[in-house]
C-alpha cells in the first residue's frame, strides 16, 4: 500500500501548526516571567507597606503645653537640675482639674506617668538659662511620655483591655480634656534623629546608630577597597596561571557565599579574643565587615577587568607601554566604572548584616553617640534587632522607623551605583 502524497499544502500546514505551538510556548514563558515579577513586587510593596504603616507614626511626636508657676519654696536656685518639676507640673495639672490627691501621692504619681523624664531637664534649662523665671507662670511644651503618644496616636484606645495598656481610664480622661482644652500638638519627632539610644522609648533616637554604622563603612572601605582591587588586579594581570592561582579564585568564590555568622565568629576570636581590640567598637566591627565585603569586591573589580578590550592592552603595549603601566593608566580606568559600583553594593550589603554585628558584643544597650572608632557603639542593623526585643510597645514603631532610616541609605548608596554604572560605563 502506497503512503500519501505529502503536498505544499500539508507541509505549510504543518509549518503553520508548529510556529503556532512555538509562539504559543513563547507567549507562556512572558506570562510566568510576568507573574514571578508581579509576585516579588507584590511581596516587596506589601513589606514596605508594613513597615511604613507600623513605622510612619515614630516620625512626630505629641507635646501638651502646661503653664508652669515656678514656685521659689520649690527650686533650688543654686542647682536647678535638682529641683523636682516633674512632680510640681502634677500637682498643678491636678489642680486645674479639680483632682485631690490623697497622702500618698497617687494621683500625682499617675499624673506624672502622663509626662516624659524629658521635662525636669527642659525646665531646669529654662531656669538655669533665666533665673528671673523663678516666681512666674511660664508655659512649658511639655514631651509626653510613650504610653501617653500611643494614646493620642490612636494605637491605646479605650477598648484595649486593661491588661494590655499601662493608662488607667482616669489618665486617658486627662489627657482627652488637654486635648480638648487644645494644650495638645502634634509636631516632628526631632528626637528621633538627633540622640542615641535610650531606655525609655520617646527619648531614643538612632543618631548613635547611624554614626556607628557610619563609622564601621569608614573602615570597612579603606581597608576592603584598596585590598580586594589590588588583589584583583593581581590575580587577573600579574598572577601566572596555574594550580595555585585556580586554587586562590575557587576558595575566593567560596568565601563570596560563607555565612555572614561565620565572620562574626571570625572576628570575636581574631580581634577581640586574641587582639583584645575593643569590643562593640566601629573598629572591630569595620573589620569584620571587612573580611566580608572582600570577596564581592574582588570578584566584581576582576568581572570589571575581564569586560575591557583586549585591544585596549594590545595597543598599549605595542605603544612601549610597560605591563604596570598598560595596567594602571589604560586597563584599571576604563573598568573604574565596575569596580566602584561592586564596592558601593558590597559596602550597602554590608550595612545591612546584623549576625556578625551581635557576635562581637553590638547586641547590648549602649546610649549615646561614639566619638571614636575605639568606643563602644551600635549600628543600624543591631538597633531595629534590640528595640524589637524590647518590652515597650512604643519601640516597635520605633523599630520599624529604623527599618526605614536603614533602607534609605541602602537605597542610595544603591542608586549611587547604578548612576555610576550609567554614567561611566562605556559600549565597547
Amino acid at each position: 500500500m502506497t503512503e500519501p502524497r505529502v503536498t505544499s499544502e500539508m507541509r505549510a500546514a504543518r509549518l503553520r501548526a508548529g510556529l503556532k505551538r512555538r509562539y504559543a510556548r513563547e507567549g507562556r514563558f512572558r506570562l510566568y516571567g510576568l507573574l514571578a515579577i508581579g509576585v516579588a513586587v507584590g511581596f516587596l510593596l506589601l513589606l514596605l507597606g508594613r513597615i511604613i504603616e507600623q513605622g510612619h507614626t515614630a516620625f512626630y511626636a505629641h507635646s501638651v503645653t502646661v503653664p508652669v508657676f515656678m514656685d521659689p519654696a520649690k527650686i533650688d536656685r543654686a542647682y536647678p537640675q535638682g529641683t523636682n518639676f516633674e512632680l510640681m507640673v502634677a500637682e498643678q495639672q491636678l489642680t486645674r482639674f479639680n483632682v485631690v490627691d490623697d497622702a500618698s501621692g497617687t494621683q500625682a504619681t499617675a499624673m506624672r506617668g502622663l509626662f516624659s523624664s524629658d521635662l525636669k531637664f527642659i525646665a531646669a534649662e529654662r531656669v538655669a538659662a533665666q533665673p528671673a523665671l523663678i516666681g512666674q507662670t511660664v508655659p512649658i511644651a511639655a514631651p509626653v511620655s510613650d504610653d501617653a503618644d500611643l494614646y493620642l496616636k490612636g494605637k491605646i484606645t479605650r477598648s484595649t483591655p486593661a491588661d494590655q495598656r499601662r493608662l488607667s481610664d482616669a489618665q486617658l480622661d486627662w489627657l482627652d480634656r488637654m486635648k480638648a482644652s487644645g494644650q495638645v500638638s502634634a509636631h516632628f519627632n526631632s528626637v528621633l534623629f538627633t540622640r542615641g539610644d535610650s531606655t525609655e522609648p520617646e527619648l531614643a533616637g538612632v543618631l548613635g546608630a547611624v554614626v556607628g554604622s557610619a563609622l564601621m563603612l569608614l573602615v570597612t572601605a579603606l581597608i576592603a577597597i584598596p585590598l580586594g582591587v589590588g588583589a584583583a588586579l593581581y590575580l587577573e594581570e600579574f598572577a601566572p596561571r596555574g594550580r595555585i592561582t585556580d586554587l586562590i579564585e575557587v576558595n575566593i568564590n567560596n568565601l563570596a557565599a560563607v555565612p555572614s555568622i561565620i565572620y562574626g565568629l571570625l572576628g570575636l576570636a581574631l580581634f577581640i579574643n586574641w587582639m583584645h581590640l575593643p569590643r562593640a567598637s566601629p573598629l572591630v566591627g569595620g573589620l569584620v565587615l571587612a573580611l566580608m565585603a572582600l570577596p564581592t569586591i574582588i570578584i566584581a573589580t576582576r568581572s570589571s577587568l575581564k569586560a575591557v578590550p583586549p585591544s585596549i592592552r594590545e595597543a598599549a603595549l605595542a605603544m612601549g607601554a610597560s605591563k604596570t603601566q598598560t595596567v594602571f593608566q589604560h586597563t584599571l580606568p576604563l573598568a573604574m566604572p565596575g569596580v566602584m559600583t561592586g564596592a558601593i553594593i558590597s559596602m550597602a550589603h554590608a550595612l545591612g548584616e546584623t549576625a556578625p554585628l551581635l557576635l562581637i558584643g553590638m547586641v547590648s544597650f549602649i546610649p549615646g553617640v561614639p566619638a571614636s572608632l575605639g568606643e563602644p557603639t551600635g549600628a543600624l542593623p543591631s538597633l531595629v534587632y534590640i528595640w524589637e526585643n524590647a518590652s515597650e510597645r512604643a519601640f516597635h514603631e520605633r523599630t520599624a522607623a529604623a527599618i526605614l532610616v536603614l533602607l534609605a541609605f541602602m537605597i542610595v548608596m544603591n542608586a549611587a551605583a547604578i548612576f555610576l554604572r550609567r554614567r561611566f560605563e562605556r559600549r565597547w
